[in-house]
C-alpha cells in the first residue's frame, strides 16, 4: 500500500492544533514512534515532545523492534505499513516474546476488518490517518494511566494531587508551579508512588536518547522538588533509600 498522500497544507491541518496551546507543564513518560512517512514520524514526535514526552524514533519495522525491545517505553506508537517488517508483525514479536507495553497503532486502513486485525493482534488502540495529534495525544495519555492501573487522571499521596491530563499540582488545596522537568519527575514518582525508583528507571524514562544526562541530574531535581512541594510543617513525600533510588509516599 502507497503512503497516504499528505501534502504540506494537509500536515498543517491535521497536526497543528496540537500545539496552539504552547509548551506544556510535561509528563514523565517515555514514547516510541515508529513511522516511515518522515513528515508525519516529526509531526508525531514534535508533538510529544512538546508535550515533554520523552520519545525515540524509527523509521521502519526491523528498528522499531530492537528499539522496542532493547529499551523501556510506556507506550509504542506504531505504524502498520513499515518497510523491512510490517507493524502487525512488530506487534506479534513484542506480544510473543512477553512485552505488554501499550501499542497505538497507526494506520490508513480504515475498515473493520482492518481494527479488528489490529486489536486481535495485540494492539491497545487504533488511530486512523489522517488524525488530530490532540487526539493521538489523549490516547496516549490514557495508555499511559492503563498502563499503571490507573483510569483517574489525577494521582493522591496523602495531601499531594498530581492530576496527569491538566498537568497540575496541588498539596493542601494549594497550587504548586512546577517547570517542566520538575513536573516529568514528579508525576513518574507518582506513577509509582510506594516503590523505590532507581536513578536508572528516571533517566531512562524522562530522557530520550537525545539527551545528554549529567550523573547528577537526578539527585539535582530531586532537590529542586522537595524544596516546592515538601511545604515547612507538612511531612516529607520523597524518601530517600541510600544505595537504592527514591520512593513517594
Amino acid at each position: 500500500m502507497g503512503r497516504p498522500a499528505y501534502d504540506k497544507m494537509d500536515l498543517a491541518n491535521c497536526f497543528a492544533p496540537a500545539y496552539a496551546s504552547g509548551h506544556s507543564h510535561g509528563t514523565a513518560m517515555r514514547i516510541l514512534v515508529v513511522e516511515d512517512y518522515a513528515p508525519v514520524r516529526d509531526a508525531v514526535a514534535g508533538a510529544l515532545r512538546e508535550a515533554d514526552f520523552a520519545v525515540d524514533t524509527a523509521s521502519d519495522g526491523e528498528v522499531g523492534l530492537w528499539s522496542a525491545q532493547s529499551g523501556p517505553y510506556d507506550v509504542i506508537v506504531l505504524d502498520i505499513a513499515l518497510p523491512k517488517l510490517d507493524g502487525l508483525h512488530v506487534l506479534q514479536s513484542l506480544r510473543r516474546h512477553g512485552d505488554r507495553t501499550p501499542v497505538l497503532l497507526l494506520t490508513a486502513r480504515d475498515t473493520v476488518a482492518d481494527r479488528v486485525t489490529g486489536l486481535d493482534t495485540g494492539a491497545d488502540d487504533y488511530l486512523v490517518k489522517p488524525f488530530s495529534l490532540q487526539e493521538l495525544l489523549a490516547r496516549v495519555r490514557a495508555l499511559v494511566r492503563r498502563n499503571y492501573d490507573g483510569a483517574d487522571p489525577a494521582i493522591r499521596i496523602q495531601d499531594l494531587e498530581v492530576n496527569t491530563t491538566s498537568r497540575t499540582v496541588h498539596r493542601g488545596g494549594r497550587r504548586i508551579d512546577l517547570t517542566a522537568r520538575e513536573y516529568a519527575l514528579l508525576e513518574y514518582l507518582a506513577h509509582r508512588a510506594g516503590q523505590i525508583v532507581t536513578r536508572t528507571d528516571i533517566w531512562e524514562h524522562v530522557y530520550d536518547f537525545r539527551s545528554t544526562v549529567e550523573s547528577n541530574v537526578v539527585d539535582v531535581y530531586i532537590g529542586y522538588l522537595r524544596r516546592k512541594i515538601e511545604i515547612a510543617g507538612l511531612p516529607r513525600l520523597i524518601q530517600t533509600r541510600r544505595g537504592q533510588g527514591y520512593v513517594l509516599e
